[in-house]
């Protein structure tokens, strides 16, 4: 699969369905996949270790989630079933991810806490507690900065984002930018050539 069949709005890969299984938090997920979506084959490992090392959200976590590029849904439906108090946004440019997440919230009965939408179409007030993404390294870093510079500033004021970036394409470097940004970053695992990133609004001056 190439990496513009999954960044492509309506890709052109044959609709081969398949399904991949998955533990987190001593949870068992079941979900559908496709070709011409991210990591259809298996639960991208960069996810993996993001769901595995990041602090995920729990039953007292109220408010609004993102997932950026939710593929799937994979990030989106661990975020829905461990935190029920809130409701899940996830978006991906890519219209077949985003079926394909509707359609594993429904079947983990999630599916009215989880709002699932092209980027553009996510209503301008809200704010985010919980920003969480496995971004599209590929696109390149100035696509990729651009995705945090337009992402990252609905944070609620006590908001966190959890990212997990490939050390080797561009980890490290996004998380120079973010500090001269003002973001206070915090580099919570390295493992199997990903970071993880704990983002927080920086705190003012004193």
């Amino acid at each position: 699969m190439t990496a513009e069949h999954y960044f492509s709005t309506d890709p052109d890969a044959p609709m081969r369905r398949n399904e991949i299984e998955f533990s987190v938090a001593g949870r068992d997920y079941r979900l559908a996949v496709a070709a011409g979506v991210f990591s259809a084959g298996r639960l991208d490992p960069g996810t993996a270790v993001l769901l595995r090392k990041a602090a995920l959200p729990g039953p007292a976590t109220t408010g609004a989630l993102l997932d950026i590029g939710c593929g799937y849904g994979p990030i989106t439906c661990v975020l829905a079933t461990e935190a029920p108090a809130t409701t899940v946004y996830a978006i991906d440019v890519n219209s077949r991810a985003r079926d394909l997440t509707s359609e594993n919230a429904a079947t983990l009965k999630l599916a009215g806490r989880v709002r699932v939408s092209a980027p553009d179409d996510v209503p301008t007030g809200v704010e985010f507690a919980q920003i969480w993404s496995n971004p599209p390294t590929h696109v390149g870093k100035a696509e990729l900065r651009a995705l945090m510079a337009r992402w990252l500033p609905r944070l609620a004021p006590d908001g966190v984002a959890w990212l997990v970036i490939n050390r080797n394409l561009g980890g490290d470097s996004l998380h120079t930018w973010l500090v001269e940004k003002g973001w206070r970053v915090e580099r919570i695992a390295s493992q199997k050539g990903f970071r993880v990133l704990r983002v927080t609004a920086k705190p003012a001056a004193i």
